[in-house]
């Protein structure tokens, strides 16, 4: 037990340490906004598309296919917990209906690319590169047209224009492109060499630490404001409801063990920003989701160590 939760502890660490590096120099002011900024976009746009091409074009890909009890297990839970938290702020709050699903986004929607990356890799190695990114590649995808088509479309119907908008917003995700580009250079055997590979090593090699400080920069810029209670229940759905939910469903799902093992892991992530981001295009729940993104990822140090523990991740 020790010894595991040592191991444990040299993958969760490193990560939180990085995050609270950024959160510290944000408050001090060593760092500033135009420097959060640029270095979200930086890894966004370029260093992690690059490390999700670099590793999915040297990963091993399954011989017997995708196992359909992990898609089945992963978003059963996040459905789940979005439901529960969407009826949790219109009966327990008083939320309105286009709020609840702010709240139910926040609830279903994993950080990814900031935290589930770094410490997921880290966890599992090469053999957890290739279910983590697939799982990657649909859900920002999933979770973003179910939350447009129960907001939108239960105002005033959906529009075309508005699901031509969202899919020119997806086809042109950097992270998507780089799991498109990865999985065709996996296909046709394309492997990058010479000066090329030295470059895209580099970028890839950069992207963990800049993404961890680039959060604990975001993390000062949306704190805690209030909004507690949503915030404190849609984080108890986040960190322990979905990944129970997932963890019970993978003994009666087929999949591999490793599988299993990134798919509690990915749905044991804190809140995603993109749940905050959603809100402000609203105009509603912007407090709830602030709170519950930065509430959230605060105590997945502890939640997260717990769920390696159960997953016996050494």
């Amino acid at each position: 037990m020790l010894a595991q939760l040592g191991a444990i502890a040299f993958i969760v660490a490193p990560v939180f340490g990085l995050i609270g590096l950024g959160y510290v120099a944000s408050l001090a002011g060593h760092l500033r906004e135009r420097a959060a900024e640029g270095l979200s976009e930086y890894v966004f746009g370029l260093a992690v598309p690059v490390l999700i091409f670099k590793t999915l074009a040297e990963a091993g890909l399954p011989e017997d296919g995708q196992p359909w009890g992990y898609w089945i297990a992963y978003f059963t839970g996040a459905f789940l917990v979005f439901g529960l938290a969407m009826q949790a702020a219109r009966r327990l709050f008083g939320r309105s209906h286009t709020e609840a699903v702010v709240h139910g986004f926040t609830a279903g929607q994993s950080n990814t690319v900031f935290v589930g990356v770094p410490l997921i890799l880290s966890a599992f190695g090469p053999e957890g590169a290739v279910p983590l990114f697939l799982l990657i590649a649909v859900h920002l995808p999933i979770m973003m047209v179910v939350a447009t088509v129960l907001t939108e479309g239960a105002a005033v119907g959906l529009s075309l224009k508005g699901l031509r908008q969202l899919g020119r917003r997806l086809a042109f995700n950097p992270i998507l492109l780089g799991i498109y580009a990865g999985g065709i250079a996996k296909i046709v055997g394309y492997m990058p060499g010479g000066v090329l590979k030295q470059t895209l090593d580099m970028l890839a090699a950069s992207a963990v630490p800049c993404a961890l400080v680039s959060l604990g920069l975001a993390l000062h810029r949306y704190p805690i404001r209030g909004d507690v209670g949503p915030a404190l229940l849609i984080t108890v759905l986040k960190l322990l409801v979905h990944p129970a939910i997932v963890y019970a469903l993978t003994f009666v799902l087929p999949m591999p063990p490793v599988w299993a093992g990134v798919c509690v892991a990915f749905a044991a992530m804190p809140c995603g920003i993109n749940a905050y981001l959603l809100a402000q295009r609203y105009g509603v729940g912007v407090t709830a989701s602030a709170s519950a993104v930065s509430l959230s990822t605060a105590l997945s140090l502890i939640t997260v160590t717990a769920w390696f523990l159960i997953l016996r991740v050494s």
